[in-house]
């Protein structure tokens, strides 16, 4: 059974580990054609929570050249996949109850899958006018992402799914991101490995939620038999 930390909404409790600012280094490794694109670049990603049952997402990612030229940014969220119920807040600026489903350890638990994990949706936001909606699990402290849907505008690039992997391994938030775009099948794209420097929100690495959250998915991990990794 998953505890919650203070001032945490318990649907976040699967997701808690990712809580936080996160900065470190990765590679672009991706082949179109003859060309084959090779690039070291830094990141800052962010995961925050405003009370409501989603961590907000954001991502800034710049060459490591001389001159730190800014590669890109996203903005989303990320949440466990439920069927809203007529107690949840929206569509809109329409209030929920004042009771909120799933605002307890056991309720929450009732959403884990069979295979030990919870169903997840995450949407993402990019400048260049896409936009993605991936579904996929946590289970511990991994998670496995699959395009579902991808909108474009009308001006911007090829680009039709894609997967994503991310992973908590030794205090560390490692990430593969594959990519099927510019007329080319599912293939490698880029990686990074990222270390958290701050709890958003200002508070330090050790701050209790976060390392009580963390601890919580590690053990969970252990309990379904699952690897960090």
């Amino acid at each position: 059974m998953i505890s919650i930390p203070e001032g945490l909404p318990a649907e976040l409790v699967p997701l808690s580990w990712l809580l936080g600012v996160w900065e470190g280094t990765g590679v672009l490794d991706y082949k179109v054609g003859d060309e084959h694109v090779e690039r070291e670049f830094g990141q800052r990603v962010s995961f925050t929570h405003d009370g409501l049952p989603a961590l907000a997402y954001n991502s800034y990612t710049w060459l490591l050249d001389e001159e730190q030229t800014p590669l890109s940014t996203e903005l989303g969220y990320w949440r466990l996949s439920r069927t809203l119920l007529p107690e949840d807040a929206g569509p809109g600026l329409l209030p929920g109850s004042d009771v909120r489903p799933f605002s307890t350890a056991q309720s929450v638990e009732s959403l884990r899958t069979s295979t030990g994990g919870f169903d997840i949706e995450v949407q993402i936001l990019h400048p260049d006018g896409i936009s993605e909606l991936y579904l996929g699990q946590v289970k511990g402290p991994r998670i496995d992402l699959t395009t579902d849907a991808v909108l474009r505008t009308s001006g911007a690039k090829d680009y039709a799914a894609a997967t994503r992997l991310y992973g908590l391994v030794e205090s560390h938030l490692l990430w593969a991101w594959d990519i099927a775009a510019l007329g080319q099948d599912l293939r490698t794209h880029a990686s990074a490995r990222l270390a958290r420097t701050d709890l958003a929100g200002g508070s330090d690495d050790g701050h209790p939620m976060v390392q009580q959250a963390s601890d919580e998915q590690q053990t969970s991990a252990v309990d379904h038999g699952e690897d960090e990794e």
